[in-house]
């Protein structure tokens, strides 16, 4: 338990006389029954088996925030520190702020933000590892960094950029809402520590002594659908209509004058420049990037081969029958086998892996882990009951073993797909909250995965001096849907960009400048792809330039890919909160890296991202 000192003083009490029934959002304040099981248990915080005499241990608290009253000393952000020991590179609560107006009647807002321990806690559901609990006590959401494998996942589905990745430690934590201090009475460090008398904290819906309002909304503040966020706001100074982010970030915010609410737009403070970026193109998402496209690739190769098989496509039962078909599902392990190492590296904690299938009720990733686990194992049985089956001809047992787990291959695969797509479906990134997540992943399973299978296939038929004009022209057909499927899904996901507006508009508007000239390289590429594509599907003769123009469209096809997948996770603009100049600024990061300023540590940036 945490120790009151003798001379605490009286505002770091819990002062809580009136309570309400419901939230705001409808839901009860009461989070368990006085008849439930989960009434008069321990937090046992630091192995303490002592409960706790608050009186309103079972109902919903949260923070209270006065717009008006913060100055910026970010004395908060130092009083969270400190008691939770956090490096600098680390802040669980963080100081940020909007501007807007010009002299002399410039006005800045600031807002300080923690977790929100939400009513409907995305980080939670979204979580493989199951590293989450919604606390009856004190509705508070909890996260254990010892069960933590360090994927980041909650990190990208939480709006307010709550849960911290540490790079240096490999896992993820966040506010606790200073549970040891509730227990005894005691509001949470940050708000004893304020200054300005701007944060408080009790039984949500409880409107500060002194306060007014209680509004779920102020300007910079991200949406509140998403999750339900138990914090309120009092911001009564008037502010221009137009409020802006002194972060890189391209986004400001615009109020809608029947509504009163301030929403997030586009800010051209960049221009309309086009640039190349290739630099800026790296991510430490790079590992993702190479497990995404391989998997599809793999996976799309077998759909190749089984369907093919099924439907009798000649040329496809010839593959099958050859000799070369075991070497080649041999390979296909193989590029899974080194996807999977890449993908389990990006962990924090790598050799934590098999925590993904922690939460496989609520969980995409965990979901996505065990459909690419089915499929990989299920590949790898179906291999070595061909292997065996070709040692030990005429064995029946064998050759239904080896169908049943094609047929599970075959099935797991596609499906392997879906679930990673939905990791991407994520309200907090409207740029990826859109089918086009999933055309680009099913048509780079039909055009990688058939283009690799030519790439193996058609050397081996050429040299022992068999057909090679139908499977060339399966191929370069397989690869014309894939690539007009994707194209598809890039047109209208830039015109739903452009209509929904938000973040979404301002992705949208980091793609034609930041990576502009890059992007029409991309797009560029997949064109000529797709009119190269149909024309080899016409071709009846394997020549010398038949050959060139097959090569330049296989070194094509993959550049495209690399580059289009590369910017799915640069471009991405989360709806999370603003930053200050210094604190929690990307540009201010990219150039603490460029310029070596990242190297002193209380600058609070870590040197190498990737």
């Amino acid at each position: 338990m945490f120790q009151v000192r003798n001379d605490e003083p009286q505002y770091a009490f819990l002062n809580d006389e009136t309570i309400k029934e419901t939230n705001c959002y409808g839901k009860h304040i009461q989070t368990v029954d006085v008849s439930s099981e989960l009434h008069g248990k321990s937090l046992n915080i630091n192995l303490d088996s002592e409960i706790g005499e608050n009186p309103n241990r079972y109902k919903q608290h949260g923070f209270h925030f006065t717009a008006d009253n913060c100055i910026g000393c970010h004395a908060c952000e130092a009083a969270c520190s400190e008691k939770n020991d956090n490096p600098a590179h680390i802040a669980f609560r963080s100081v940020g702020y909007v501007e807007g107006g010009t002299y002399p009647d410039f006005k800045r807002l600031n807002i300080s933000m923690a977790c929100n321990h939400c009513d409907d806690p995305v980080c939670l559901k979204g979580c493989p590892t199951r590293a989450y609990t919604k606390f009856a006590e004190y509705g508070a959401v909890l996260q254990d960094p010892d069960i933590c494998f360090g994927c980041g996942y909650c990190t990208w589905v939480c709006p307010y950029n709550a849960p911290q990745l540490d790079p240096v430690k490999g896992q993820v934590s966040k506010c606790n809402m200073c549970v040891d201090r509730l227990e005894v009475g005691l509001k949470p460090a940050c708000v004893s520590a304020c200054l300005g008398n701007a944060l408080n904290f009790g039984v949500i819906e409880n409107t500060p002594e002194n306060r007014e309002q209680a509004k779920v909304e102020i300007p910079g503040f991200p949406r509140t659908d998403i999750t339900n966020p138990n914090i309120r706001f009092q911001q009564t100074r008037d502010m221009p209509n137009e409020m802006t982010r002194t972060d890189s970030m391209s986004v400001k915010y615009h109020k809608d004058i029947k509504t009163g609410v301030f929403e997030p737009v586009v800010d051209k403070k960049k221009g309309l420049q086009r640039s190349w970026s290739f630099d800026k193109l790296r991510s430490r998402e790079d590992p993702l990037v190479i497990f995404t496209l391989v998997s599809q690739a793999v996976i799309g190769a077998f759909l190749f081969m089984f369907l093919g098989k099924l439907a009798g496509i000649e040329s496809v039962v010839q593959i099958v029958n050859s000799s070369a078909y075991l070497p080649m599902i041999f390979v296909l392990l193989g590029m899974e086998a080194v996807a999977l190492f890449l993908s389990t590296m990006h962990l924090g904690k790598p050799l934590r892996f098999y925590r993904a299938f922690n939460n496989l009720k609520y969980s995409p990733v965990s979901r996505e882990v065990a459909g690419i686990a089915v499929f990989f194992n299920s590949l790898g049985a179906h291999f070595l009951a061909v292997l065996v089956n070709s040692q030990i001809a005429g064995v029946e047992l064998l050759q239904q073993v080896a169908t049943f787990f094609a047929y599970v291959a075959a099935l797991s695969g596609p499906i392997a797909i879906y679930f990673m797509h939905k990791i991407y479906r994520i309200e907090a990134r409207p740029f990826w909250n859109h089918w086009q997540v999933l055309t680009a992943f099913y048509g780079n399973m039909l055009t990688l995965g058939s283009l690799i299978t030519g790439l193996f296939f058609v050397p081996i038929f050429m040299f022992n001096n068999l057909p090679v004009t139908d499977i060339l022209q399966l191929v370069a057909g397989l690869m014309f849907v894939g690539l007009v499927v994707e194209v598809i899904g890039h047109y209208f996901h830039a015109k739903h960009m452009n209509v929904k507006g938000r973040e979404g508009a301002v992705s949208y508007y980091e793609q034609v400048t930041t990576f502009g000239k890059t992007n029409l390289f991309r797009h560029g590429l997949l064109l000529i792809n797709i009119l190269v594509s149909m024309a080899l599907m016409f071709v009846e003769q394997v020549s010398v330039l038949s050959f060139i123009v097959w090569v330049a469209l296989t070194l094509s096809v993959l550049t495209a890919s690399l580059i289009s997948r590369a910017m799915f996770y640069v471009m991405v603009v989360p709806t999370t909160m603003p930053g200050a100049f210094f604190w929690k600024n990307k540009g201010f990061e990219e150039h603490a890296r460029e310029t070596g300023l990242a190297s002193v540590v209380e600058a609070g940036i870590i040197a190498d991202t990737h």
